[in-house]
């Protein structure tokens, strides 16, 4: 086991052969794109990474990744801090390997010979956990100041319903 800061690339097959497992942790303002969909880069991630081969000798990585990221209430619009938890698993192919022999529950990890990019990897895996609509719970969260639900306008006419004429049709016995 390597503890410690996760190594930017590594060679998967070798770290599965070896039943190797990385933790560490990567700080969130090196994660440009994550850091873009986020109010604050304080912080950072923590990672576990699994590597292993399973009964049919296919190469796996199973990845648990968690942080406390800080983003933009969508109701109030001030700053919420959000847990955020990754866990997904991992079967390593080569690119023109065949997927149909790959077991059940496996995402897809294509690795040719160079060695893989863990960084980006982790930085995928954070974008997709975030939440679309951030937010506090609500009853937590207030209205910003001077923003009020919209009042019924007088003005505005009923309108009556289009389907009103079909309905007058059908019960006259004449048509």
């Amino acid at each position: 086991m390597l503890n410690g800061p996760i190594p930017p690339q590594v060679d998967p097959r070798k770290l599965a052969d070896r039943s190797a497992t990385l933790e560490g942790v990567a700080s969130i303002a090196s994660f440009e794109r994550l850091s873009e969909a986020l109010a604050d880069t304080a912080g950072d991630v923590s990672a576990k990474l699994v590597f292993g081969r399973d009964e049919r000798r296919a190469a796996f990585l199973h990845s648990t990744l968690q942080a406390e990221v800080k983003m933009i209430c969508q109701r109030c619009l001030e700053p919420v801090s959000l847990p955020i938890r990754s866990e997904c698993h991992y079967a390593i192919v080569k690119p023109d390997a065949d997927l149909q022999s790959l077991p059940k529950g496996y995402d897809v990890l294509e690795a040719g010979e160079e060695p893989l990019d863990l960084l980006s990897l982790i930085e995928e895996e954070m974008l997709l956990a975030l939440p679309i609509v951030p937010a506090h719970d609500p009853a937590d969260c207030q209205q910003p100041v001077g923003v009020t639900e919209p009042e019924p306008c007088e003005d505005e006419v009923s309108r009556s319903n289009p389907f009103s004429v079909l309905a007058q049709l059908k019960r006259d016995p004449n048509v």
